[in-house]
């Protein structure tokens, strides 16, 4: 975020970037840095940019203080301000403006999609993994979407053939834990894989058990 003061250097750093690379050179940024919120330096720094021949920002649309809070805090103290993307991409049509930054519901998104070219999200897929399927129904209009048990069951030749090959099922189960959020069982799943998983010898059997707490009901 602090390179937000320096919009020439990174105007400098995405030209040469461009010209090393063939694939797409894009940038995320928040919308301020500490006390230098105002539009005006968001507009001065996507400008110079935009000129050096990048298309595509990202925009995490809360500013970050440099001084006094955490990474952490950083993500989620800092209030949000979705309507700076819109009126960026107002000012900016010609390039593709993504938002970023505190979206939990696919009506968030399919409303941030009448203003905007497309949204990231990361913790909330993160942390609920079959968020992700609702975004497939709701979003994309997919009709034959895996239930979560369906999921378990897809992942299971992945986590064998891995464990196979010597990776830990910690470092696969990790990933999962959020899988069964709201659902009755849901904590017995999170208990099972937290305290069995991490355990040496931990194989296809600990996520088997796993799967029986839960409730199946078509989830």
């Amino acid at each position: 975020a602090c390179l937000m003061a320096s919009p020439a250097l990174v105007a400098d750093c995405i030209d040469a970037m461009k010209q090393a690379v063939d694939i797409p050179v894009t940038v995320k940024t928040r919308i301020g840095i500490d006390e230098q919120d105002s539009y005006q330096f968001l507009l001065d720094f996507v400008g110079p940019i935009a000129e050096k021949g990048c298309r595509t920002f990202i925009i995490h649309a809360r500013k970050a203080w440099l001084n006094g809070l955490s990474p952490a805090e950083n993500r989620t103290i800092p209030p949000l301000k979705w309507e700076t993307a819109y009126r960026l991409k107002q000012d900016f049509p010609q390039l593709e403006i993504i938002l970023n930054g505190g979206i939990k519901t696919t009506a968030q998104i399919n409303d941030a999609l009448q203003h905007l070219d497309g949204v990231m999200v990361g913790r909330e897929a993160y942390q609920n993994p079959y968020f992700l399927a609702q975004v497939e129904r709701d979003v994309f209009g997919t009709t034959d979407v895996r239930s979560r048990h369906g999921v378990v069951d897809a992942l299971m030749p992945y986590v064998e053939k891995n464990l196979q090959n010597g990776t830990p099922l910690k470092d696969i189960s990790r990933h999962i834990l959020g899988l069964f959020q709201g659902m009755g069982g849901a904590r017995r799943w999170r208990q099972i894989l937290s305290s069995e998983a991490y355990k040496p010898a931990a194989g296809m059997d600990v996520i088997r058990a796993a799967l029986a707490a839960v409730d199946d009901g078509g989830s």
